[in-house]
């Protein structure tokens, strides 16, 4: 039992982290009314946590390279703890945000360094076992959070959401101590400080550009100021990565189809499954009348399908190519949104329960093998590179996909409402929002469910086009038939597993 110690403790942090960019949705409408926050400011509350959290992954795991896994992991532990407690007391909104941003690079450190800590422990068989676990808890972490959240935003209040990670970080420092090889870092070379740098500026530009967006309109002309500097920073970054001698990432690689393929995989899959979930909660909330409890409980068919798929996934399609896996676990997340599509304005909250489902299907069948599968796409001395860019691209996908959906749910609704005579589109924002009940006393109930309605099937519509598109790539292009879980040396193990520049 002692040898599961590990998977226990990188397990426990992996959850904790990946189910803190959901648990905050579900406690939006709590968190509006006490913080007197705005919507948009409530978006930062999530994209500045998955923000940092992309940013700094690659430059985390070079930094355990150099110090060592279990050091960095624990670290990250201890400042993802700190900022959990500063979120819980936070006074006001921008408190929260900051504090949101810390934890984002406590999270970095735990994520990077949780690979290269199962490559280095586990071997053989258990090694299939143990990141099958370990993708269990990846797949269900973001459809668990909201049910985590409503259960304490309504019984507890929604500071206990940061609270709780605390005695969570607590117990999986203390297994970390015990049982995990110590390990010193034995890499050598400098970061890619400036790679990061340029990196961060140009996701945050264009994640803030998409958040505006959906306040201003995409003709104001701030909005469109700070996305032409996003995208210059993108091309700025890709230049920059070009002509480094040690870049964070090497850009080379993204000349083999297969590992091009499985960054899009890896961008899609949260983005098509994960990122609508915010948007199913508060309509849930405002429009239903649920309380955050049942609202939470709504995405639990989800929750539970990922979690029992992913856990027997690692046992059961070791020998399985992973563009299989993959590929049919994406057209399946298609299939499953495209059944949430069946929500309409007289809908209650089962009719989401077959497409939720079969997304949770397909998120178990893909997650346990992204990570993997990155790994055997790129050469050996550059799979832990591969590694981070895989997580990043996972975290970035989301990033983007939550104020671009935003933004497209606030202008359908909105387009609905103009069709019923309601030409003030601070309505559409606020009916988006969360402020259904307040609109209440001057738009008619129905006109405000099918728009609701209308903006939820748009981004199902979306998030199904953009998970079939990327199944379909994936199937046509991942052709290596490298095994899921390569069976590396001891010291490959740990170069494996983490990003380095």
């Amino acid at each position: 039992m002692r040898k599961w110690l590990p998977l226990l403790a990188v397990s426990l942090s992996t959850f904790m982290l990946l189910i803190d960019l959901t648990i905050v949705g579900i406690a939006a409408p709590d968190l509006a009314r006490e913080l007197h926050s705005s919507f948009a400011a409530l978006q930062w509350t999530v994209d500045l946590y998955v923000l940092v959290l992309a940013a700094l992954l690659m430059a985390a795991g070079s930094l355990s390279d150099r110090l060592g896994h279990r050091r960095v992991f624990i670290a990250g532990l201890v400042v993802f703890a700190a900022a959990s407690l500063a979120c819980g007391l936070a006074p006001g909104i921008g408190t929260l945000i900051a504090a949101r941003g810390v934890q984002g690079a406590g999270a970095a450190a735990m994520y990077a360094t949780n690979a290269a800590l199962l490559g280095t422990v586990y071997t053989g068989r258990d090694r299939s076992v143990a990141f099958g676990v370990w993708g269990a808890a990846n797949g269900a972490a973001a459809a668990a959070g909201p049910i985590l959240g409503g259960f304490l935003t309504e019984h507890v209040g929604w500071r206990s959401i940061f609270l709780v990670n605390l005695p969570v970080a607590v117990i999986a420092a203390v297994l970390a101590r015990l049982a995990m090889p110590s390990g010193r870092g034995s890499a050598t070379g400098r970061i890619d400080v400036p790679g990061v740098t340029v990196f961060t500026a140009a996701a945050g530009l264009v994640v803030y550009g998409l958040i505006r967006a959906g306040d201003t309109g995409w003709t104001d002309p701030v909005t469109a100021a700070v996305l032409a500097a996003g995208a210059a920073a993108t091309v700025g970054f890709v230049l920059l990565e070009r002509a480094r001698a040690n870049p964070m990432l090497d850009l080379a690689l993204f000349r083999r189809p297969s590992f091009a393929v499985l960054m899009l995989g890896a961008a899609a899959l949260p983005a098509a499954a994960f990122a609508n979930l915010v948007f199913v909660s508060l309509w849930a909330q405002s429009v239903l009348g649920l309380g955050a409890m049942a609202a939470g409980l709504v995405l639990a068919p989800m929750a539970v399908v990922a979690f029992v798929v992913a856990a027997a996934g690692g046992r059961l399609l070791h020998a399985v190519p992973p563009r299989h896996s993959i590929g049919w676990g994406l057209l399946l997340v298609a299939a499953g949104t495209t059944l949430c599509m069946l929500v309409g304005p007289s809908s209650g909250w089962a009719a989401l329960v077959p497409g939720l489902c079969v997304t949770g299907l397909g998120v178990g069948l893909s997650t346990p093998v992204l990570a993997s599968a990155a790994l055997a796409a790129a050469p050996p001395d550059r799979a832990g590179m591969a590694n981070g860019a895989s997580n990043t691209f996972r975290q970035l996908g989301y990033a983007l996909a939550l104020p671009a959906f935003a933004t497209v749910v606030t202008g359908r609704a909105g387009h609905v409402l103009a069709g019923s005579g309601v030409t003030d589109p601070a309505a559409a924002r606020h009916l988006t929002g969360g402020g259904y009940a307040d609109l209440l006393q001057q738009v008619p109930a129905d006109a405000l469910r099918a728009a609701y309605a209308a903006g939820l099937d748009r981004i199902f519509l979306i998030s199904a086009v953009i998970a079939a598109a990327a199944g379909v790539a994936v199937l046509t292009l991942l052709r290596h038939p490298a095994p899921h879980h390569p069976q590396p040396s001891p010291r490959g193990a740990a170069r494996i597993a983490s990003p380095r520049p």
